[in-house]
């Protein structure tokens, strides 16, 4: 496995054009467990490994030719992916469930053979967080769309494995919300039942799916979304990156 170091970290913006927004009561580096989206808050791929898994995989398992176009890909998860897919192609439920998880597995063994030609960039700020957040007492784990395989491999491939102690993933849910409640509930296995639980994502649906669980949420416009968007959709916190926030806690303690 590479070092965290011969992987390149994406390029940040002048300080004059970070922007940061802290709800004010809200402590959001104070809570117990923190549930971290993968792609777009962590990484970004510069590659097409796990997009073409969807199409290798459905032709394999089922001899059929899928469609994404139209398809919501940010924020959804891997078999909700597959699901609106297979909804717009017009097909009933009975045509694909019964090959839905022949589909998922091959996703996994496709990724997974394709691991060489991965090539992933580290969101700014993504180390100093984890460390900050560590050094706080807090445990950190990934909550993402991506099936636990894949989102694992990504992680691993980036470095970034020694941080997290557990993680929620798709492998068994079509929508975030239930995958969010899925990674809670392995938050409080990890850091104690009364732990506080924050989400940290890059799209309005971690957003959404946080609130549905009743826990607040840490935007960061690193992905498909500005600033200004996520804004838009209440988080508690929004920063232009996991870089922006930790400098705003450099000039809170400077003050």
């Amino acid at each position: 496995m590479n070092s965290p170091s011969s992987h390149p970290t994406a390029s940040t913006s002048d300080a004059a054009e970070s922007h940061v927004f802290v709800r004010e009561d809200f402590q959001w580096d104070e809570q117990g467990a923190y549930l971290f989206d993968i792609d777009g808050t962590l990484l970004r791929s510069r590659d097409r490994v796990h997009v073409d898994s969807f199409f290798s995989s459905v032709r394999t398992a089922m001899g059929h030719e899928l469609v994404l176009d139209g398809v919501t890909l940010s924020g959804n998860t891997d078999p909700g992916i597959l699901r609106d897919a297979f909804r717009l192609a017009r097909l009933d439920e009975a045509q694909w469930q019964p090959h839905l998880e022949n589909v998922l597995e091959t996703m996994r063994r496709d990724v997974a053979a394709r691991r060489s030609e991965m090539k992933l960039v580290k969101m700014p700020g993504v180390d100093e967080m984890l460390a900050y957040l560590q050094g706080k007492g807090a445990a950190l784990g990934v909550a993402t769309g991506n099936l636990e395989s894949i989102g694992w491999l990504k992680i691993e491939v980036l470095g970034l494995r020694h941080w997290f102690t557990f993680g929620g993933f798709s492998d068994s849910y079509d929508l975030r919300s239930d995958m969010i409640a899925h990674a809670m509930r392995e938050a409080h296995r990890d850091a104690g039942p009364e732990a506080t639980v924050c989400v940290v994502g890059d799209t309005p649906f971690d957003i959404s799916a946080a609130r549905a669980n009743r826990l607040p949420t840490i935007a960061v416009a690193t992905g498909n979304f500005t600033f200004e968007q996520l804004m838009e959709h209440d988080p508690e916190v929004c920063a232009t990156s996991l870089e922006a926030l930790l400098q705003a806690v450099e000039c809170r303690s400077i003050a």
